[in-house]
């Protein structure tokens, strides 16, 4: 194992990335040499950031510790540290259960791994991080945890009520992040739309992302996991004035039948819901619309399920990701429903809305063939070069593969235009100007 060097693995979603991000730059103030890298691990000292929503990600997180173990039992490894959501929602369970850990810590204590080591915890560089993205992109996160009461959601149980971060201090660490040369701000928190009420009693995501948007070298900022019920509808003037507000939402909207939305504890109803949608597309043309919804939950009917696909094939989504219920202990569901579907059915209603989607998105990447697009390159692969257009997400969203024609450099903007499609994918030549 290598002295003084920390691994960092992050399982779960954009906004557990930033904290391992912030963990290495405090790791790295204190002398270490730090790496985020799975398959290169060799560290004296080896964190692991956890994921807690689901059964999946959960059993995916005790594996990756339960191979860390038998890496520590092997001595290939020095000591062993658990931090992160799991640890958050069943740090007793653990404990007890996984005595090869050498401390667990949850999702907001995590700096007290590094006085256990007997070092600094800097609040001077609290807003500093380790990038571990391509240096041209990096995940701001405006807020923790969630004040919504959905029926099958732990991550109130988890990360506690909604704690909005000052907007000065986002604006502080955009400016740090465009002087180290990221180009792309991906907004993100469990709900970008509560931002604000619990610091300023007010909506203010618009005028933090217009106050984002003034920053000289912003280049595109995108918005991630807004909330469908009382929407601020003043944000959509931002979206479709500023030229470096990407025309994108993703907007969680988990189902349309108005029995199950109820059974959801989700405050809207079908009607809100198309109403929402138009007016968006009305307000910001050509705006790209990311959802996720749920098939399987408790007491959803056949009906139920047909009405969630033709609401899909209605409202068209650019972008649609989609999950079958999972029966979370604590939830509101948990308690209060039985899990009366069948995995049988749940994934057979999974593969038929994928289908509908995979249809509909093969479609729309279809119409852009020989439209011409704004695209930033992630990175160079042997036969093409990879980009993404202001409608593309990373990991989560199409990308574009583009032809070796001239050279092109990871991090900056081309003109590309679309010579081919498709499902989830869209190719493209340079436009010489």
């Amino acid at each position: 194992m290598r002295r003084n060097k920390v691994d960092i693995i992050t399982l779960g979603c954009s906004k557990n990335l930033v904290d391992s991000e912030r963990l290495m730059r405090q790791f790295e103030a204190n002398g270490y040499t730090v790496e985020h890298d799975p398959h290169k691990i060799n560290g004296e000292i080896v964190v692991v950031n956890t994921c807690g929503f689901i059964g999946d990600a959960q059993e995916e997180s005790i594996n990756m510790i339960l191979e860390l173990g038998e890496q520590k039992r092997k001595g290939r490894i020095g000591k062993l540290f658990v931090m992160g959501c799991l640890s958050e929602r069943f740090l007793h369970d653990l404990e007890e259960e996984l005595p090869e850990v050498d401390r667990f810590y949850g999702k907001f204590n995590w700096n007290e791994l590094l006085t256990d080591l007997g070092q600094t915890y800097r609040q001077e560089l609290a807003t500093e991080r380790v990038l571990t993205t391509p240096r041209h992109y990096a995940y701001l996160k405006i807020g923790e945890g969630c004040n919504r009461t959905c029926s099958y959601c732990s991550i109130p149980i988890i990360t506690g009520p909604y704690q909005s971060r000052p907007m000065e201090e986002l604006v502080t660490e955009v400016h740090q992040l465009v002087v180290r040369g990221v180009k792309e701000f991906q907004v993100i928190a469990q709900d970008l739309t509560y931002y604000g009420l619990d610091l300023y009693h007010r909506m203010a995501l618009p005028e933090l992302v217009e106050r984002i948007s003034d920053i000289p070298g912003v280049e595109w900022i995108r918005l991630h996991y807004g909330f469908p019920a009382r929407f601020p509808y003043d944000l959509l003037p931002v979206m479709r004035e500023r030229e470096n507000v990407c025309k994108y939402m993703d907007i969680a909207l988990q189902h349309i039948s108005d029995s199950m939305l109820k059974l959801m504890r989700r405050p809207i109803t079908k009607a809100e819901t198309y109403e929402l949608l138009e007016r968006m597309r009305n307000e910001v043309p050509g705006i790209h619309l990311r959802t996720t919804l749920m098939v399987g939950h408790p007491g959803e009917t056949e009906r139920d399920f047909e009405e969630l696909l033709q609401f899909t094939r209605e409202a068209r989504f650019e972008r649609m990701g989609a999950f079958a219920y999972s029966h979370e202990e604590g939830t509101y569901a948990y308690t209060h429903y039985q899990d009366d579907i069948p995995q049988e059915i749940k994934r057979k209603r999974l593969d038929t809305l994928m289908r509908v989607q995979e249809n509909i998105s093969a479609e729309m990447n279809a119409a852009k063939i020989g439209q011409t697009f704004k695209v930033i390159i992630d990175r160079e692969e042997e036969d093409f070069y990879v980009g993404r257009t202001q409608f593309d997400s990373p990991e989560v969203d199409p990308e574009m593969l583009i032809t070796k024609e001239i050279p092109l450099t990871p991090g900056c903007f081309y003109e590309i235009e679309v010579t081919d499609a498709q499902a989830f994918e869209l190719y493209g030549k340079p436009v010489f100007r």
